[in-house]
């Protein structure tokens, strides 16, 4: 019986037939880039594997990455798989205290740091003594350097191979809900999940269609690492570009020309206000309505979101509002959203040509079983479901069902025509003194709908009533204190409310918008990496105000 085709197969694969073929392109600055083809990646991570193996670690040895996304991160990957390692990439915004916490609780055996816009605040989260390679684009430390490393080393030889079982990647979450966790993914999760995702991306973009990303969400959570690095390592003829910072975005777009965009709600919604900010949104509508200007119109506004190339659109990681995905196809972008999670390595519900939705996540994915149990929680089992959480066996048993089932936490039905639609999340419900359980997210999606609105937070533990806390868009927040804006805000928001209210049960209803000043962010501590919320964070930063918020009248109030 022949041995299983793993990730690293596929990888020697391309390094042979697909050599000369650019892989990777890195901006260095300016208007400076270098392209990386495939012998050339290969030729770096095999003498950075060199290196490693030389180490002597145990096998199996946690190695770590803390940068933001650049081609040596996946070089690095590849070094640590043929070393016969396991990767632990750190979120490239993580304060020094969950540095240290991820390091020490992974046992890292070495740490490499790379593009990073704030490491003099992490690096006393770096134990000291751990061995530290610094990539080429790293900001300036006493580090040995990837660049002299690969310089005097001889690369590793022939095809290192891993067992199916060995742990790939020990993935920490995000830290939505306290203290992250090691999601462990072994070689034949990894390489199965990826083929499934890669096929899924083929399905709709056609198999001639070249495949072109930019790689700027982090690769450090699921939703990148499987669908874009893992689909292009079992791909082969994927290019990924990579952008070099938040200034050059769109110049980065431009370059790249991607054909397959990903993202996250938050960042789909401020694309949107940033057009709205140039054109008002019904003067927009009005103009796209009206034959052949529509289409010049559509045109323009993807191009200058350096999206008219993209055959494939998604939105993960959090739900996303129907009406900013129908806006989007309304433009004439393929706009689809997905469903997955650190635990099944991304590999769970995707939306398709032929069966799609707003305000549904999609049908499973190839070899994905799904069902909803009595509860109404979604329950998975994926080629991708992870092994385990790392040291935490205790965690493992209240996650998983006695049959094999990954409880997701997630509330969900099942339409008729197949697509899942996600109606809150279990662990978020929450009852108010009314007695009945209140379910946020679905009354979010609906409050994010309004072009006005960046974020928001449905809230009111044991309170008389539900209420939101909303944070205004970027256009409008230096204003707030302009008489004739707050006039208008409060207008359009105390009709919204009212709207929203009339499709909501008596028990779900909210008693008042409450405007905060400070936007939410990943910095302040009130957003995770991928830019969810963090619930309890924000609610506790919001307590010492609730009983003056529900004292005051009116269905609008400013923080």
């Amino acid at each position: 019986m022949a041995a299983q085709k793993l990730i690293l197969d596929y990888i020697y694969d391309h390094e042979t037939k697909l050599a000369d073929r650019v892989y990777m392109t890195q901006p260095l600055g300016g208007d400076q880039v270098v392209d990386y083809t495939w012998a050339q990646t290969m030729d770096q991570a095999r003498r950075m594997a060199a290196y490693i193996q030389a180490q002597n670690f145990e096998p199996g040895a946690r190695i770590a990455i803390l940068s933001k996304n650049c081609a040596h991160f996946v070089m690095a990957e590849l070094a640590i798989w043929m070393a016969g390692g396991t990767t632990t990439a750190i979120f490239p915004t993580e304060t020094a205290e969950t540095v240290k916490f991820v390091l020490e609780h992974s046992g890292a055996s070495m740490l490499f740091v790379g593009k990073l816009d704030t490491f003099d605040q992490q690096k006393p989260g770096i134990p000291a003594g751990l061995p530290c390679v610094a990539f080429p684009l790293a900001p300036k430390t006493d580090y040995t350097t990837w660049d002299s490393i690969v310089a005097k080393t001889a690369p590793i030889k022939g095809k290192p191979s891993r067992k199916p079982e060995d742990i790939a990647i020990l993935m920490y979450t995000s830290g939505s809900t306290g203290t992250p966790k090691g999601v462990m993914h072994n070689f034949k999760g990894v390489t199965e999940a990826s083929l499934v995702e890669m096929e899924a991306v083929r399905d709709f973009i056609g198999a001639d269609t070249p495949v072109r990303v930019l790689s700027y969400l982090p690769l450090s959570h699921v939703f990148e690492r499987a669908w874009v690095e893992g689909n292009s390592l079992v791909h082969g003829k994927t290019h990924l570009f990579f952008a070099e910072s938040l200034d050059t975005f769109v110049k980065d777009l431009q370059r790249a020309k991607p054909t397959v965009f990903l993202s996250v709600p938050r960042l789909w919604l401020k694309f949107q206000q940033g057009v709205f900010a140039k054109m008002p949104p019904q003067k927009l509508n009005k103009l796209i309505s009206i034959p052949i200007l529509g289409s010049i119109i559509r045109k323009k506004v993807l191009t200058n979101l350096g999206l008219q190339h993209v055959k494939l659109a998604g939105s993960g990681s959090a739900p996303i509002p129907a009406e900013l995905i129908a806006w989007y196809r309304k433009l004439g972008l393929n706009l689809m959203e997905g469903y997955a999670m650190s635990e099944d390595f991304a590999c769970s519900h995707f939306s398709t040509l032929e069966c799609n939705a707003p305000g549904a996540v999609g049908t499973p994915l190839k070899g994905v079983q799904v069902r909803i149990s009595e509860e109404g929680e979604v329950q998975i089992k994926s080629p991708g479901t992870m092994v385990g959480y790392y040291k935490r066996p205790d965690l493992d048993a209240e996650v998983f069902t006695e049959d094999g089932y990954f409880r997701t936490g997630d509330k969900g039905e099942r339409r008729a025509d197949g697509l899942l639609k996600l109606t809150g999340r279990v662990k978020e419900l929450f009852k108010t003194a009314k007695g009945k359980y209140v379910s946020p997210a679905p009354i979010e999606n609906k409050i994010n709908a309004n072009p006005m609105i960046e974020q928001s937070m449905v809230s009111g533990v044991g309170q008389v009533a539900a209420y939101a806390m909303v944070v205004l868009n970027e256009t409008l927040r230096p204003k707030m204190d302009d008489p004739a804006v707050r006039k208008e805000v409060e207008a359009d928001l105390t009709a919204m409310l009212k709207a929203i209210n009339k499709e909501l049960p008596d028990y779900e209803q909210l008693r008042m918008i409450v405007i905060v000043r400070q936007p939410w962010s990943i910095e302040n501590g009130c957003l995770t990496p991928t830019m969810k919320i963090k619930r309890a964070k924000i609610e506790n930063v919001a307590e010492a105000q609730l009983e003056a918020w529900y004292n005051t009248k009116g269905a609008v109030i400013w923080a």
